[in-house]
């Protein structure tokens, strides 16, 4: 007798192997077959018929700043997660920062993961932090279960968390290279910031002026030297500017270890679209001319750029002045990153087993998570996003589920409904209706 439980049915399932019209069998949380389309139903399994809506599988999405506790009123588990939940992501990593306090020692996390337990409607792992004196507690963070270390090469806008000069870069290197951990990077020069033109007043311009290409180009180049030095992981995160892109594709030729990462901004908003005073658009480092993000597009397509990921950063709207010299720096994008990826995507002629394969197949490899998540794939966790790619909606920041509903696509038209999201073989939402929350705390051997 089966134990399968549950079939979805599709005629355009997204597999590993590409799209094809399949049934998918459940049992226990876990896809246990991904059978012909016409395949029977074994008796007392549930089927889900969803007709020529897209089954795709959950996103994971490695950037996001929660920042819970300490300034959840920016944003929290209990929203994040649903709206990560509303735009078909099942997995989130949460970055170290912005919370307080930081994740930086085990103490630390613990509080984390105390906070984040019965809030999760999606499931939940954790960066850790690696800062200028805290060397002595990345291994212990390594085992208790984080995925890796971020670390920024240049100040980072809180007080809490500074950034590593070189020779703390180094150190930092050295000890995760020991235990073979993963260190991850905002690579900005703070030399090249500092001689740069200072930002003050609502012209996007002189904000843009002021985060160069070349302080990007240069760190990146600084951390490929070190990661060469030490033999040591490195991800480059939210890339923006496309002038780095060789130094990254040479250094992986020549045996560096390094992946990258660019951002939904990055991909479908440009420069020269940026109103004055409109502070929504800003992030560091910045979005920049459409020249350039036609280059990134280029880069994700030979996988120079291994993932797409939200970096969802947000505030309370009181941050976001018009002078972009003083406004807090972040995008929230969570809830609207699959329909914004897919509508340039498929405007620029890739499909959605490319944005698969980048939001969530590339992501949970680099999480270390691709045993389990990212696949609609036997022994994969039954995590699914169900897509109707054709359909058309406007952004309304009020139907947003972020705590702040600021955005930089209200007004969009955008292409993809996500009609509802499956966790473990479990539908968490649909047409905006959430269950109670099912996500787990994920730890770097789940």
């Amino acid at each position: 007798m089966s134990d399968t439980e549950l079939v979805l049915r599709s005629t355009r399932v997204i597999t590993p192997e590409g799209p094809r019209a399949a049934s998918v069998a459940v049992a226990r949380g876990t896809i246990t077959a991904v059978l012909p389309h016409d395949a029977p139903v074994p008796d007392g399994a549930r089927l889900e018929d969803l007709g020529d809506d897209v089954l795709l599988p959950g996103l994971v999405d490695t950037h996001v700043h929660v920042n819970d506790p300490g300034r959840t009123e920016w944003e929290g588990f209990w929203t994040a997660t649903r709206a990560a939940a509303a735009g078909g992501i099942t997995t989130l990593v949460d970055m170290p920062l912005n919370s307080l306090p930081p994740t930086t020692t085990v103490d630390h996390l613990r509080t984390k993961q105390r906070v984040a337990a019965g809030q999760a409607h999606v499931d939940v792992g954790f960066w850790g932090g690696a800062l200028p004196d805290n060397t002595k507690d990345l291994r212990p963070l390594h085992e208790a279960g984080v995925f890796g270390f971020k670390a920024f090469l240049s100040p980072s806008g809180v007080e809490e968390f500074p950034h590593l000069d070189q020779d703390r870069l180094a150190r930092a290197l050295a000890e995760i290279a020991a235990f073979d951990g993963l260190l991850i990077v905002h690579a900005e020069d703070p030399h090249h910031l500092a001689a740069a033109p200072p930002c003050s007043g609502p012209r996007y311009s002189d904000f843009l002026a002021s985060r160069p290409r070349d302080a990007e180009d240069t760190a990146i180049a600084q951390l490929l030297a070190q990661a060469r030095r030490f033999d040591a992981r490195v991800h480059i995160l939210h890339l923006s500017s496309a002038d780095a892109l060789p130094l990254i594709a040479e250094a992986r030729a020549d045996g560096v270890r390094v992946t990258a990462e660019t951002c939904p901004h990055y991909l479908t908003l440009t420069a020269e679209e940026v109103p004055d005073g409109a502070s929504e658009f800003k992030c560091c480092p910045p979005i920049r001319e459409a020249a350039n993000q036609d280059l990134l597009w280029r880069a994700l397509a030979d996988g120079t750029v291994d993932c797409v990921v939200t970096d969802h950063s947000p505030s309370t709207a009181d941050l976001k002045t018009a002078d972009f010299g003083t406004a807090w720096g972040g995008i929230s994008g969570l809830q609207l990153s699959l329909s914004a990826v897919w509508t340039e995507a498929r405007r620029r002629g890739h499909g959605l087993e490319d944005v698969v394969r980048w939001m969530a197949a590339g992501t949970a490899r680099l999480a270390g998570l691709d045993a389990r998540k990212g696949a609609v794939a036997p022994g994969h966790d039954a995590d699914f996003a169900v897509f109707a790619p054709d359909e058309t909606f406007t952004v309304d920041p009020a139907a947003l589920q972020h705590r702040n509903r600021v955005t930089a696509y209200a007004g969009r038209t955008l292409h993809g409904v996500v009609r509802s999201t499956w966790l473990r073989g479990r539908r968490i939402v649909a047409d905006g209706e959430f269950t109670a929350p099912a996500g787990r705390l994920l730890t770097r051997d789940h």
